[in-house]
Parts: structure tokens; C-alpha cells; sequence
């Protein structure tokens, strides 16, 4: 290991263990505790803990029923019992643009696999978890998968990014700890930056949109494969929170096994921090304000530059029905695919758990160090309608106009429609 490269990761290991004095400083003795019963509070909808919570207590179907009673039953008991929860989940997307230089469809599906037991507990907050997922992501026959339909019609983004064709693949395999009565968090190991970066309620590509530029970093940010990697946030008070943590930019879900190699031979990492608010914990992301830095060390096999940015995100509650959010991102190189963004919209829910609207508009800049210059900028807008039909079971119809593609000089504007299909069990 060269000096440069053991600087690299003592730099990384040194900025979260001053992270973690900052919160010996700032955190209270009375300071609020989580609520032990929802876990993640300052993840995604999409990691494991907090996956598990929605579907089994914020769903509000058309349709309820008691199917699989049983089955639900006895997961229940194994959670209970031997603190062991599990859930998983089938999902397909097909896609089809009305204009397009190559593929102007895709199919394809995904399973899902996951879980958390919690090994240790002391009933105030703090504990101990293993979390995992795993997963296999196929397109159907000659199809390409919708993760690839993007680039296919000329335009610099991705449509529904997680539904690719890469086969079996460990997503998630870490240990989850939280200290000082759940106020602070740690994660290492195989670990999905998205679960706990630039988060906000309506980034989900199984629930949410289906476009990139309305997920994670807004289309600006180089988000790395799922792999190794270290992270912490916590609160400073009630409202303020911190997070921060790096990953490995060359990691493979599909062989794991390398990830070791490249995480500690590579030096090639993902880096960020976020400072945020939120006007309650258990309305987090909700009602939120947050920016988000980042870095992006060069990827000398990829010939990808190395680089930075940062991104804003401002999202709101109105009337417990709608979300509102307005979010921006901004690139230096790093291989990004925007290099400015901009987006804002809403969601609308008649009942919280319930069907959904979602509709939102994003003008793109596309990254010159990626793409080469004088590309035209981006306009998308698009629409869902999540139609939650039992608890278990949600259709969603969607819609995207796209008006100058970036890597289609022969098209001005295309629609692509869409529809998502998800059975959690």
C-alpha cells in the first residue's frame, strides 16, 4: 500500500471518528430518543429495517383481505420470538418509447430477499443488527432490461435503474448499530450508499418514480454500486442530524467476494456528508431540509475523473395528503451523468399508505467531462399513480415526456410509458 493510498483511507477513517466526537460534544442527556419500534430513521424507504416497517404498518389498501394470513402470522412469531425479521418481494417494469435510435422497449423483473436479526437490545434504543439482502435482476427473453432503456433512446439518464439484467447479487450484508439511546448510528460492510444519502420519501424506483433524475442525487450524483463501506449519522438535538461515510466506487454486487480487493487495493471510494433537518423524527423526510457533499476519487480502470459536488433538498408535509420538494444538484467531474439539476413536485395521497400520485419535472445539464461538449440540455416530466390493490399488491402506470435527449440528435422529444408491478411477501 502506498502512502498515498494509506492516507486515502486513514483520511476517511479520521473524518468519521471526528463525526463521532462531534456527537459526544452536541448529544444531551435528554435528548429525544427514537422510537425503538420504527427503526432507520434516518434511511430510506428502501433500506431493509425500514422496507420491513412499511409493508407490515403503513399500507393502506383498496382491497383488504387476510391472504397468506398464516404465513404473516409466523413471520410475526420468528420476529417476536427470535428477533429475526424477513420480507421479500417480486417486482416487473415494461417500458416502451415512441421514438428511438435503438431499443425502443423493455421487460424485465427482480426478487428480493431480505431481512435484519437483532442480536443485541437493550429495550432503550440501543442495539446490535445484521441486515441483508439479496437479490436476482433479469430481463424476460430477448428483452433488454428496463435499467438499459435509457441510453437506447438517446436520453443521458436512467429509467427505473435497479431493474437490470446483472443476475443474482448480494445487495446489502452489514452490521447496524445504534448508540446513545438510538440517536446515533453506525453501518459497515456491504452497504447501499442510497439507503442513507440525499434521501427523501418519493425516491423508491419499486414505489416512486421511475426516472434517476427524481432518486438519489438527482441524475448529478455518481452513485457507486452497493459494496463495502462505512457509515454514521446521528442527531445533534431534536432536529439536526448528521451523516457521513465512504464506499467503494469499483464494487460488483453480482461477485462480492472482489469487493474486498478493490475496497482495499484500489483506495477508489465514494465519500459524502449530509447536514440536515427534520421538524420531527417521526415525520423524517418528510418535512426536511437537507445538503448533501460529496467526493468521488478517480477510477483509473473506468478512465473516470475524479470529482465533487453537492446537492440541496427541501421537501414538506402539506395537509398530511400532498409532498411537495424541490431539490437541486450540482457536479465537478466524477463521472456523473448531470452535471447541474434541477427538480421539483409532488406526491398526493388520498389516505397516508394509500394509492399515489407522483409528478415531477427535471431540467438536466448534461456532464461535459462525461458526455463531450455543446450537448443540448434536458427537460423531463414525469407522472405516476401507484395503485395500492391489496396490501400486498401494487400496480403503477407511469408516464414521461422528454423534450431534447442529449444523446439523440435525431428526436426532439419522445413519451415513454411505463408499468410497474410489485407482490410484497
Amino acid at each position: 500500500m502506498t502512502d498515498r493510498e494509506q492516507y486515502s483511507l486513514a483520511s476517511r477513517l479520521s473524518g468519521l471518528l471526528a463525526l463521532v466526537m462531534s456527537f459526544q460534544v452536541a448529544a444531551q442527556e435528554d435528548a429525544e430518543r427514537i422510537d425503538v419500534d420504527r427503526p432507520g430513521s434516518l434511511a430510506g424507504p428502501e433500506q431493509v429495517e425500514n422496507r420491513l416497517h412499511i409493508d407490515s404498518n403503513q399500507v393502506t389498501p383498496m382491497f383488504p383481505s387476510s391472504f397468506a394470513r398464516g404465513y404473516f402470522d409466523w413471520k410475526d412469531r420468528i420476529r417476536e420470538d427470535h428477533g429475526v425479521s424477513l420480507g421479500g418481494d417480486y417486482s416487473f417494469a415494461y417500458l416502451k418509447a415512441t421514438e428511438s435510435p435503438g431499443e425502443d422497449d423493455a421487460f424485465g423483473g427482480m426478487y428480493r430477499f431480505f431481512g435484519s436479526w437483532e442480536v443485541t437490545s437493550d429495550g432503550e434504543g440501543n442495539s446490535g443488527a445484521l441486515i441483508w439482502k439479496v437479490e436476482h435482476r433479469h430481463a424476460y427473453g430477448s428483452n433488454i432490461p428496463p435499467a438499459s432503456l435509457g441510453f437506447e433512446v438517446g436520453y443521458d439518464g436512467l429509467f427505473l435503474p435497479p431493474f437490470s439484467d446483472q443476475g443474482a447479487r448480494l445487495t446489502n450484508l452489514y452490521w447496524r448499530q445504534r448508540m446513545k439511546g438510538g440517536n446515533l448510528v453506525f453501518v459497515g460492510g456491504f452497504v447501499d450508499v442510497t439507503d442513507y444519502v440525499d434521501v427523501y420519501m418519493l425516491a423508491s424506483p419499486w414505489t416512486g418514480f421511475f426516472n434517476f433524475a427524481f432518486s438519489t442525487g438527482s441524475a448529478s450524483m455518481p452513485v457507486p454500486n452497493e459494496g463495502l463501506g462505512l457509515g454514521l449519522g446521528g442527531y445533534l438535538n431534536d432536529n439536526l442530524y448528521m451523516i457521513a461515510g465512504f464506499a467503494d466506487s469499483n464494487s460488483d454486487p453480482a461477485n462480492p467476494g472482489d469487493g474486498f480487493d478493490t475496497f482495499f487495493n484500489d483506495h477508489e471510494y465514494f465519500s459524502h456528508f449530509e447536514i440536515g433537518w427534520n421538524s420531527t423524527r417521526a415525520t423524517a423526510f418528510l418535512n426536511n431540509v437537507h445538503l448533501t457533499l460529496w467526493h468521488a476519487d478517480e477510477r483509473k480502470a473506468a478512465a473516470t475523473p475524479d470529482g465533487w459536488g453537492a446537492n440541496i433538498s427541501f421537501s414538506r408535509l402539506v395537509n398530511e395528503h400532498w409532498t411537495t420538494f424541490l431539490r437541486a444538484g450540482y457536479a465537478d467531474d466524477g463521472g456523473s451523468l448531470l452535471e447541474t439539476s434541477l427538480v421539483g413536485g409532488f406526491g398526493y395521497q388520498t389516505v397516508p399508505g394509500g394509492n399515489q400520485l407522483g409528478v415531477a419535472y427535471n431540467w438536466g445539464k448534461p456532464n461535459e467531462s462525461t458526455w463531450g461538449p455543446d450537448l443540448d440540455n434536458q427537460h423531463t416530466l414525469e407522472m405516476f399513480y401507484r395503485i395500492q390493490l391489496w396490501k400486498e399488491l401494487a400496480i403503477t402506470p407511469d408516464i414521461q415526456y422528454i423534450r431534447k435527449p442529449a444523446l439523440n440528435p435525431e428526436d426532439d422529444s419522445l413519451w415513454v410509458f411505463g408499468l410497474r408491478a410489485r407482490l410484497a411477501f
